[in-house]
């Protein structure tokens, strides 16, 4: 008889377990599963948080369901209000919490970290850090000191990373660019040099341009200069080379500087690097620049450009439209 009420409490308590929840009324609770974390840590924590009636049975279903190495990192919403494996199915098939951090083309990495911070995913130091990692860099064939122009311009949908939080961000990123590169070139990538080469060219394409259907244009008006031996002469260039104190004011003292390696106005050939991170269709405008005559190019105020193929029909475009611009509405090129 005593045996037969044992048996009979036992198949209550994992029933009772199974189907009957800490809370009838419940309580919204922000519960952190951290990378590499135990189903052991997992399920006492839950039990220390309310969130199940008993972590050792907790163990016992998840292993029973075949999920105990399927729970996932991340931040999740869970109620005390929740049955056991209601928990298990959240923690095991759920993304959790997920954050949105929007990365438009042409930003700087430097544009970047901002906006990694102000999303709260990562500091500006620990992205920072990430970005001149050379071990993330080789990892990547990346021939460059730092990953300018490889953090992919996208939309992710990330979880908060709680640890190595700028190389989580990076290299997902990275990780993108990959990707799009593989796009871009038809499935069949070249060597790390010759990526490199392109994606310099792709960033100069991505901050001059201001209407989408000038970007081939203006990348055959680059392949033009410099397979002449013409200096580039791009203002984004400079910019980029002042670093992240630029006030946004180019003056004449820029323009004449030397010791500025990516002043484009008095070293031949590309910048050293990429200027900016660009997006597929700049990458693919400078894979495969449109065939034309023109050498020049100026901003007519509206995003769009007058291409030239002589110095004497440019002079008389820069004269129409800048020196008689309206200072009001006139834009030249992304300036983000």
């Amino acid at each position: 008889m005593v045996m037969m009420v044992a048996g009979s409490w036992f198949i209550y308590s994992s029933w009772e377990f199974l189907n009957i929840p800490p809370e009838s009324e419940g309580r919204e609770i922000l519960f952190t599963v951290s990378p590499g974390q135990t189903l052991w840590t997992v399920s006492a924590n839950l039990a220390e948080n309310g969130l199940v009636l008993d972590s050792k049975r907790f163990r016992k279903l998840a292993q029973a369901e075949g999920q105990e190495n399927k729970v996932r990192a991340g931040e999740f919403n869970l109620w005390t209000n929740m049955t056991a494996p209601q928990v298990l199915k959240t923690l095991t098939t759920t993304s959790g919490i997920l954050h949105r951090f929007s990365v438009p083309e042409g930003l700087s990495w430097w544009n970047t970290a901002d906006s990694a911070e102000k999303s709260k995913l990562s500091t500006y130091a620990e992205f920072k850090n990430a970005v001149f990692n050379h071990e993330l860099l080789a990892k990547y064939s990346i021939p460059a000191d730092n990953a300018e122009g490889y953090l992919f311009p996208e939309t992710y949908l990330l979880t908060n990373p709680k640890e190595n939080s700028g190389i989580t961000l990076v290299e997902t990123m990275l990780k993108e660019f990959r990707a799009a590169a593989k796009e871009a070139w038809n499935g069949t990538l070249p060597s790390p040099e010759q990526i490199h080469r392109t994606v310099i060219l792709a960033s100069l394409v991505e901050k001059e341009t201001g209407v989408a259907s000038e970007r081939r244009r203006i990348a055959g008006v680059f392949a033009n200069r410099l397979r002449r031996g013409y200096l580039l002469q791009t203002d984004p260039t400079i910019i980029y080379g002042l670093g992240e104190t630029f006030d946004g004011d180019i003056r004449k003292k820029h323009i004449n500087d030397k010791n500025n390696p990516y002043n484009t106005y008095q070293h031949r050939g590309l910048p050293p690097g990429p200027i900016c991170s660009p997006g597929l269709e700049s990458l693919k405008a400078a894979i495969d620049p449109e065939k034309n005559d023109y050498l020049y190019f100026v901003a007519k105020g509206d995003g769009s450009h007058y291409f030239s193929k002589s110095l004497d029909e440019h002079n008389k475009a820069v004269r129409k439209f800048q020196i008689h611009r309206n200072r009001d509405t006139y834009r030249s090129y992304n300036t983000e």
